[in-house]
């Protein structure tokens, strides 16, 4: 991996690339508010990707998402099938989490399919982000767009949504949430009618980030706010040491820092106590300086405590460079600064 201009990385074009799922497709046409295109191609060419743990909101969501089915079934006698009826018990497993092995760049998964309608099912506590500028529940973009992707490659015209909107007893047990006309919405939409140039306004573009990104491993360009956390990762470069000699010293020093963090651990508590007595001697030594003194001296048995006092000035930085921004920058000095610290691999 290497950092090139425009903010740039580049890599080496993994043989299978994840694919362009609904949440990355939302992403690379930069509809998520939560993520970026440059977080969705490393996901995508396996340069990083952030861990997966389940949250109270992802537990919330697949525990619910079988109520809502069943909800849809009685109360809208929607004729659905879910994954499991469709691909068996471990579906993800049999699939690896994508329901369209026939395309090459996009995919990903369904909630529930109809004869020729797709069901995307939300749930939010997020009501706000429901609505539309004139106060009507409408869905986000980057929420549409995903289904939409879906009902694109099913080959179907009509799409369903539904949000449920969850409060915090419902995270804390989504078992007990029962859908009903006051907690979820359903939505209803045409793609053609919503979209009528859903392939060539977000298709081709999706297909033209995976050739031009993902194909070649050069990804988009990059954002320093809001992709820091992943920048900081990438920017981090762990080697080894090549020289034999420079080998040795370490598994030397190996030894001797652990022989010195056990002696200190040890020490902990006499060191922490002097610091104590140290800040209680000097408090009332800084009282006993007349006028003009610079030092004072306090001998006990063994030891002489000295306590020299100086003046130090300093410029304020922050100030300087608010009022006087130019004479900042003309006489601002920068250096490199190597700091060295050990810490354990456990």
């Amino acid at each position: 991996m290497e950092f090139i201009a425009n903010n740039k990385i580049k890599v080496d074009p993994p043989k299978k690339p994840k694919k362009l799922t609904a949440t990355r497709f939302a992403s690379i046409l930069g509809f998520n508010n939560w993520s970026t295109p440059f977080k969705a191609w490393c996901e995508m060419t396996r340069t990083y990707e952030e861990p997966f743990e389940d949250t109270i909101y992802t537990i919330a969501g697949k525990t619910i998402e079988p109520k809502i089915c069943n909800y849809l079934r009685d109360r809208y006698f929607m004729d659905i099938k879910s994954p499991t009826d469709v691909y068996g018990p471990d579906y993800f497993k049999k699939t690896w989490g994508d329901f369209f092995k026939d395309t090459e760049a996009l995919g990903g998964m369904w909630d529930f399919i109809g004869d020729e309608f797709v069901v995307e099912v939300k749930t939010t506590k997020r009501v706000e982000d429901w609505k539309g500028v004139d106060g009507k529940i409408e869905p986000p973009i980057y929420y549409k767009l995903q289904a939409c992707l879906y009902a694109y490659l099913l080959g179907f015209d009509d799409v369903v949504m539904t949000c449920s909107f969850l409060e915090d007893k419902d995270y804390t047990n989504p078992k007990k949430f029962e859908p009903n006309i006051d907690n979820t919405v359903v939505i209803e939409f045409s793609l053609s009618k919503e979209y009528p140039t859903f392939k060539e306004s977000y298709i081709e573009p999706a297909l033209k980030f995976w050739d031009d990104h993902v194909l070649t491993g050069i990804s988009p360009e990059f954002d320093e706010k809001r992709d820091a956390d992943i920048l900081k990762v990438l920017r981090k470069n762990v080697t080894e040491a090549k020289d034999e000699d420079i080998q040795k010293l370490m598994l030397e020093a190996d030894k001797l820092i652990t022989s010195i963090n056990k002696a200190e651990d040890k020490l902990k508590e006499k060191k922490d106590r002097l610091k104590e007595i140290q800040a209680i001697v000097k408090k009332s030594m800084t009282t006993q300086f007349r006028e003009g003194d610079t030092k004072v001296e306090i001998a006990s048995k063994k030891y002489t405590w000295t306590l020299t006092k100086s003046n130090r000035t300093s410029l304020d930085q922050t100030k300087l460079k608010k009022e006087l921004p130019d004479v900042f920058e003309k006489y601002k000095k920068s250096s490199d600064v190597y700091t060295l610290k050990t810490s354990s691999i456990d």
